[in-house]
């Protein structure tokens, strides 16, 4: 971007207004998104947290086409609901056996199971507003990831003013207890919030749905190769489930019907 001279375009181009248009609202959404996972996680046993987790890619799939047009073919449908099911066998192989902690159904049901589909909600609300900034209004999508990062950080910030994190921060400061390996998922995060921007951009925000969940064949994988960890059979089942949706949703794509004269 320095050598190309993009940087200095891009900063005459940059406004407040577009900024917050096309990072502010994605990012303050993701940062709501958020809090309510961590609602989630404390509610909830791993292995329903992480199924109710994967409808995010339906509703990735809905506010496209709302906000896009971007209409799927029945093939697609169909390969989004056996992506589905590889995600769910995926989260039964590899989710903890857990329980929750409490009995209360009603404690369950709206601080564990509303919060996660709420989430999914404005998982798929906000990867979709990505995808219209950067392919609608040609934001940058290093640029995004940069502003996203900011707005990101300074709404996690706000609702830490009141809280035991905010309180342990003021207290110890905000890089106690960190160590150089901390910096290891510091970076991986960095980095990954690049490539998804790319991804979003070039794929659209279902596609990205797609590398997410055939990220946990991946995990599967580097578990087996670094701790001996063999493939369970849920992994070995969802593995041409996960291939099979992807290919079906690549070689048949909505095609617009041509009007006849």
């Amino acid at each position: 971007m320095a050598k190309d001279g993009s940087i200095k375009r891009l900063a005459k181009e940059w406004t407040l207004m577009r900024s917050l248009t096309a990072s502010g609202l994605p990012a303050a959404i993701y940062a709501l998104q958020n809090s309510l996972l961590q609602i989630s996680y404390r509610n909830l046993d791993s292995l329903t947290f992480s199924m109710l987790n994967q409808t995010k890619i339906i509703f990735t799939a809905l506010f496209t086409y709302i906000i896009l047009r971007q209409r799927q073919s029945i093939q697609q449908i169909g390969a989004l609901f056996l992506l589905i099911m590889a995600a769910v066998l995926l989260s039964i192989g590899e989710g903890s056996s857990k329980a929750s902690s409490t009995d209360d159904p009603e404690q369950i049901l709206f601080y564990g199971i509303v919060p996660v589909l709420v989430a999914s909600v404005l998982s798929g609300l906000a990867s979709a507003l990505c995808q219209w900034a950067s392919q609608v209004k040609k934001h940058s999508s290093y640029l995004m990831t940069v502003e996203m990062s900011i707005v990101g950080s300074l709404c996690l910030l706000a609702s830490t003013s009141n809280s035991p994190d905010g309180e342990a921060i003021r207290r110890h400061g905000f890089f106690y207890g960190w160590t150089p390996l901390t910096l290891i998922p510091v970076v991986a995060n960095a980095v990954g919030g690049i490539l998804v921007g790319l991804v979003t951009s070039l794929a659209g925000g279902v596609r990205k749905g797609f590398v997410i969940v055939s990220a946990l064949l991946v995990t599967a994988m580097l578990q087996f190769l670094f701790e001996g960890k063999p493939p369970s059979v849920y992994c070995l089942v969802a593995l041409p489930l996960v291939i099979s949706s992807i290919s079906i949703y690549q070689k048949y794509p909505y095609k617009v019907k041509k009007k006849e004269a």
